[in-house]
């Protein structure tokens, strides 16, 4: 009888052995196929796209230059659109009414931070949502319109930066007595609705005090309003006019500035777009740096960071430019030493 070598295994232990090698293989893949799917959501959510919201309350051509600026802004910080991020734009064209609708709208697309372009279209965003991070491009008076419990440190789903520089309407009214001596009488155009109308008025009101003019105000607050208030600055016979920041106002800045040289009127304007349109001349805040800096809040909001907590920044960058073939048509000659001062001039 031959006698089994003891390198072999039982028929009943071989069997099992081989059942048990069959399951180990089973487990194995099976936990590779989990592996690789957890690997795939994974890669999914890290390769998640954010949806950013940007509401303005005019027309895309109308603030080209800002939307441009602040593109730039994200571009600076790495940002490549449709690639590492995604814009909604939304603009009301003039309607204010739509607004709301608007912002209801970019909630619904879940965007992870919204952009607001003015003060005109902060409210009714912050109205639509507490939760959603809200950026404001710029602000007139973001404590005092409640947006923020202080600048330091803002509280809220809100910040973003503010022009809180009422002072600027004052340094306007300067510089129009500087290239027109004799100045005696100004109309004063503006938007009682605004939040930052009556602060600028009255510093306007201070400067005027000093340097012996004569105020008028005249309230825009529709297109229609326009020709009227020119009109009455004619008739007041206004020998110059200053144009203070308002969505009405910036809406309609062609119409303003060819306005003002139909009226043979000097004008000063608080943005750049006004020289670019025809204008004679800006001394303000540089709304585009702001719209670029805005940029910053919304990666760091991105990152991580709450609203609450980023503090609302105010203007660093002001600008005066000179727009000569506006002074040449209501023949008008810029004195050199405020041509000198000037950060750019249109010939």
């Amino acid at each position: 009888m031959s006698r089994k070598s003891s390198d072999q295994f039982p028929s009943h232990i071989s069997v099992d052995f081989k059942s048990a090698l069959r399951n180990l293989n089973s487990a194995i893949l099976l936990s590779a196929s989990l592996l690789a799917l957890c690997s795939s959501a994974e890669a999914q959510q890290a390769t998640k796209v954010p949806r950013i919201g940007f509401l303005s309350a005019t027309s895309p051509t109308n603030i080209s230059g800002r939307v441009e600026a602040f593109r730039r802004g994200l571009r600076e910080l790495g940002y490549v659109e449709s690639k590492n991020i995604h814009t909604e734009y939304r603009f009301a064209e003039g309607k204010l009414e739509r607004l709301r609708n608007l912002a209801a709208e970019l909630l619904r697309l879940k965007v992870d931070v919204i952009v607001t372009a003015g003060p005109t279209v902060t409210r009714p965003v912050k109205e639509t949502t507490s939760t959603i991070p809200i950026v404001m491009a710029f602000d007139d008076d973001p404590v005092g319109s409640g947006y923020a419990a202080s600048l330091a440190r803002p509280g809220g789903n809100i910040t973003g930066l503010s022009i809180l520089a009422p002072e600027i309407s004052g340094k306007q009214l300067e510089l129009l007595k500087e290239i027109i001596p004799k100045l005696s009488r100004v109309a004063v155009f503006g938007s009682s609705t605004r939040s930052g109308t009556a602060q600028a008025l009255k510093e306007t009101e201070l400067a005027a005090g000093a340097t012996a003019v004569q105020l008028q105000y005249l309230d825009i607050l529709d297109a229609k309003d326009i020709e009227i208030v020119f009109r009455e600055a004619t008739k007041a016979r206004a020998e110059a006019v200053l144009v203070l920041q308002s969505a009405v106002v910036n809406a309609h800045r062609k119409q303003i500035a060819d306005l003002a040289t139909k009226s043979r009127l000097p004008a000063i304007y608080n943005v750049a777009e006004f020289v670019d349109d025809g204008g004679l001349m800006i001394y303000g805040v540089s709304i585009t740096d702001l719209y670029r800096r805005a940029a910053t809040y919304v990666d760091k909001i991105l990152k991580g960071a709450k609203p609450a907590d980023l503090p609302i920044e105010q203007p660093t960058k002001f600008e005066l430019i000179i727009n000569l073939n506006a002074a040449k048509q209501i023949g008008l000659t810029i004195p050199p030493n405020v041509l000198v001062r000037a950060d750019r001039v249109i010939r």
